[in-house]
């Protein structure tokens, strides 16, 4: 069997060749950040295994890739470029990574709430410009934080909270505990959260979740963190709310276009601030991320 690492930035590809051992199957690193989806076939050949990052792979593509059997994607959002069900259908098998990242991007979560309760966006702009752009600040210790969704990154989140001193709350879809956190009803937490994480993964049921309805319920001057897929967070919505006031910050490091266009309307906006879908990327995250993949080849080759 032979794998195909077929969208690697230097970076990321640096990692594989590192931590590729002698034994396993052959892997070809193809540093080609932007590799575009119709070259996959000629690139792939006949290999059995494509690790994808982040390169869109469509059914009629996939179809043309006369070896492909199954693909390694590096994390959780696979439906996000391609349609697991339908390549299962013509017999390829699609694998996704959890957990290798969930400390980075409860860490990244957790600086955005941070920079967003105290202006540090606004002020830097402002200082940069030339003006002394002093910014009233939240502060939040003992405040109430509001995890949409509790799963890996979730609990880390909330770890991190609680550590700052802050009361945590959280709604998921199935019943869930966890030492120092209240569970309850959306409503509730919409309702009586200072600061709101958004930790939902992105299917048909969560895509616009966070919608004009839901965000009507917030707790007016709340601040907005989304670290999970900027799709489950209705966009227009969300910037209505930012310039009612109804919200009075979001940090968001994820978007429903990435990357974020120039003079998208989010880069107009005074009280957000932005990251460029980053909170994964640590060296740590990145060795647990393709050490992961590899054991997914590993386990394919040993079936």
């Amino acid at each position: 069997m032979r794998a195909v690492f077929v969208d690697a930035n230097a970076t990321l590809g640096a990692v594989a060749q590192r931590l590729h051992r002698a034994e396993d199957m052959p892997l070809q690193v193809n540093i080609q950040p932007d590799i575009t989806s119709d070259q996959l076939p000629a690139l792939l050949g006949d290999a059995e295994i494509a690790i994808i990052d982040h390169t869109h792979l469509p059914t009629d593509i996939a179809k043309a890739c006369k070896g492909l059997k199954h693909v390694v994607f590096l994390g959780t959002g696979a439906r996000s470029y391609m349609n697991p069900e339908e390549l299962a259908a013509i017999g390829i098998e699609v694998h996704i990574i959890k957990g290798y990242g969930d400390t980075a991007v409860a860490e990244c979560a957790f600086a955005l709430m941070w920079t967003a309760a105290k202006g540090f966006a606004r002020m830097d702009r402002g200082m940069r410009a030339g003006n002394w752009l002093r910014s009233d600040g939240v502060q939040l210790t003992g405040k109430t934080v509001g995890l949409i969704g509790y799963g890996g990154i979730a609990s880390e989140m909330a770890r991190l909270c609680r550590g700052a001193g802050m009361k945590v709350q959280a709604w998921n879809r199935s019943p869930k505990t966890a030492e120092g956190v209240t569970f309850t009803d959306l409503d509730t937490v919409l309702a009586t959260s200072d600061v709101l994480s958004v930790h939902l993964l992105l299917n048909d049921e969560t895509r616009g979740f966070l919608g004009a309805d839901k965000l009507a319920k917030v707790k007016d001057g709340a601040i907005l963190i989304n670290t999970a897929r900027g799709a489950v967070v209705d966009e227009a919505a969300m910037i209505a709310a930012l310039a009612s006031g109804k919200l009075a910050h979001a940090g968001l490091d994820v978007f429903d276009v990435e990357p974020l266009p120039a003079n998208h309307p989010l880069t107009q906006v005074e009280n957000v601030t932005l990251s460029a879908h980053s909170a994964f990327r640590t060296p740590e995250a990145s060795d647990n991320l393709f050490e992961a993949a590899l054991q997914h080849c590993r386990r394919i080759e040993g079936k």
